[in-house]
């Protein structure tokens, strides 16, 4: 069949128009900063989750992922019309386990269910926190596993999609039958009940689904455990703070850069020959970024004089940060693995028409790396205070005015910044006491082992504020040092002291430091100093 000269342009013209509307969506979306992602079961990480629960990226449900779930729910009441005893659907939970329910309690079962086991305590956690949880929630569904009806998986879709977020106590997880506590606080919404955030408003369950335009599902059997047994607050924490450890270390090497460049360091020691020697992924990684922000500075030139061997604070940054690197890995893989598990109990295999009960709600899997993630952070914050103490201290700063003050007696310059840094690196080495080995037995021993997950993650999450401040507090002090050199600085410190220049300025005479602390802090936390150094020397992951 062949087309006139008038159809083939017509065609043309079709296609032409519809590639336009498509790359006018795709600007409008980018424009507008929105992102969506599919979930799958399969494909959520890290930076996926820190994108919806924090820059409030849509989801939208895999149709295949929906199908295995009507599956699943079909074999499920299949089995509680044949009586097939199954634990938490029509029996007791923990030590009632072996109490059979009747048919009338199975219906309302589900509700006390969730009732007794809203029994948190404490301020509510951040809405990032709540997001993310709601979302590995999502995509543990996805894998049809789980047994719930598809309203109570597209109910937590609209939620985040809507932005209803329940208000959620942040204690009283023990990190195993998962969070419990704080995931049945997000299913008192599926029955209208509960507190939540909707824009900007603290409000009642009810009405903030009313307003949203959010149909309440109710729970019927199985749907309530469906929605709370599994360790989605700790994982989602943990994939939150692995984001961030990752550009806190970045900015550590920012950092340990212009500190050595003010305190003269000899830069052999950063050589990624030596690194390639030893083997040590995160050392390799390290030593490049740390020379990377000092290409162009004098000090690779050999114009400055350095020492032979300078002390462990400055020639060992590589291989301590580089331990931290090659902790995150660990904690970032477990994480991942943890976020594209089935995580819940029982779990229903349709293929096999089965139902097994275990404990893949257990935390520990996530609690023990993060634990030790958490320790890195505080690990390199302690060698960041001890480069604060090379600068300050006039026997070991190469020169420069002690505690980097022109007026030493009159002034104090930055003498009470160490004092600071200090009581935070303290907090920090009590922070990081693991939380993964302090299990306490509950429920009659029958829950005799638990992860303490929560707590890890909740100590995590204050050793990252802690560590704000103290980087904070060593920018500032490197950019004080450096004011006082005279010679070309790298590239990559230039633009860091810069940026830092914005926010404090020189110290000249004393004054009140808490502002600059605060502002320092803040800056950190904000990213854009490595923001902007990035932007100036490339990725420091490269």
């Amino acid at each position: 069949m062949k087309l006139s000269l008038g159809v083939f342009y017509k065609y043309c013209f079709l296609i032409s128009f519809i590639v336009f509307l498509i790359n006018l969506n795709d600007l409008f979306i980018k424009n507008e900063g929105i992102m969506s992602f599919v979930i799958d079961g399969h494909s959520l990480t890290v930076e996926k989750v820190v994108e919806v629960a924090r820059n409030g990226a849509k989801i939208t449900l895999d149709e295949e992922a929906l199908e295995r779930i009507k599956i699943c729910r079909q074999m499920l009441e299949k089995k509680i019309e044949a009586r097939e005893i199954m634990y938490g659907v029509n029996t007791g939970i923990g030590e009632f386990s072996e109490i059979v329910l009747t048919d009338e309690q199975i219906k309302e079962f589900q509700k006390y269910l969730i009732y007794n086991h809203s029994a948190g305590i404490g301020e509510p956690l951040p809405i990032e926190y709540v997001r993310g949880a709601m979302l590995g929630r999502v995509n543990v569904h996805a894998h049809g596993n789980s047994g719930c009806r598809p309203e109570i998986t597209q109910t937590l879709v609209e939620m985040l999609n809507k932005g209803v977020t329940p208000v959620v106590c942040n204690k009283g997880s023990v990190g195993a039958c998962g969070d419990l506590s704080p995931m049945s606080q997000i299913a008192l919404l599926m029955m209208g009940e509960g507190e939540a955030f909707y824009q900007g408003e603290r409000l009642p369950g009810k009405v903030a689904f009313e307003r949203a335009g959010i149909p309440i599902p109710g729970l019927k059997a199985r749907d309530g455990l469906a929605t709370i047994n599994g360790s989605n607050v700790l994982t989602a924490m943990s994939a939150i703070h692995i984001w961030e450890f990752n550009r806190i270390l970045k900015m550590a090497e920012i950092a340990a850069a212009m500190s050595l460049e003010a305190l003269l360091a000899n830069m052999k020691p950063y050589d990624k020959r030596l690194h390639e020697l030893r083997g040590f992924p995160g050392a390799i990684r390290s030593a490049k970024a740390i020379k990377k922000c000092l290409e162009g500075s004098d000090l690779l030139t050999g114009k400055m004089k350095t020492k032979v061997q300078d002390a462990y604070s400055m020639r060992s940054t590589p291989q301590v940060i580089g331990a931290a690197h090659d902790a995150l890995a660990y904690a970032r893989k477990q994480v991942e693995t943890e976020l594209n598990g089935v995580g819940d109990n029982p779990i229903f295999i349709p293929e096999d028409n089965l139902t097994l009960t275990g404990a893949n709600f257990q935390g520990t899997p996530v609690s023990l790396p993060m634990d030790m993630a958490g320790a890195s952070i505080t690990m390199v914050c302690v060698l960041s205070e001890r480069r604060l103490n090379r600068l300050l201290n006039p026997a070991l700063s190469q020169g420069l005015p002690a505690f980097l003050t022109k007026g030493a007696g009159m002034f104090s310059g930055m003498m009470l910044s160490q004092y600071t840094a200090d009581m935070l690196i303290v907090e920090q080495r009590i922070l990081s006491n693991p939380a993964s080995i302090q299990s306490i037995p509950a429920a009659a021993d029958q829950e005799d082992f638990v992860s303490m997950g929560m707590n890890t993650a909740l100590k995590n999450h204050q050793i990252l504020d802690n560590a704000y401040g103290i980087l904070g507090i060593e920018f500032m002090a490197a950019a004080q040092a450096l004011d006082f050199r005279n010679f070309k600085n790298g590239r990559g410190v230039e633009v860091a002291r810069k940026v830092i220049r914005k926010y404090v300025d020189f110290l000249d005479v004393d004054r009140p430091l808490y502002n600059d602390h605060n502002k320092m802090k803040e800056l950190v936390k904000s990213g854009e100093i490595l923001d902007a150094v990035e932007a100036e020397i490339g990725s420091l992951e490269e």
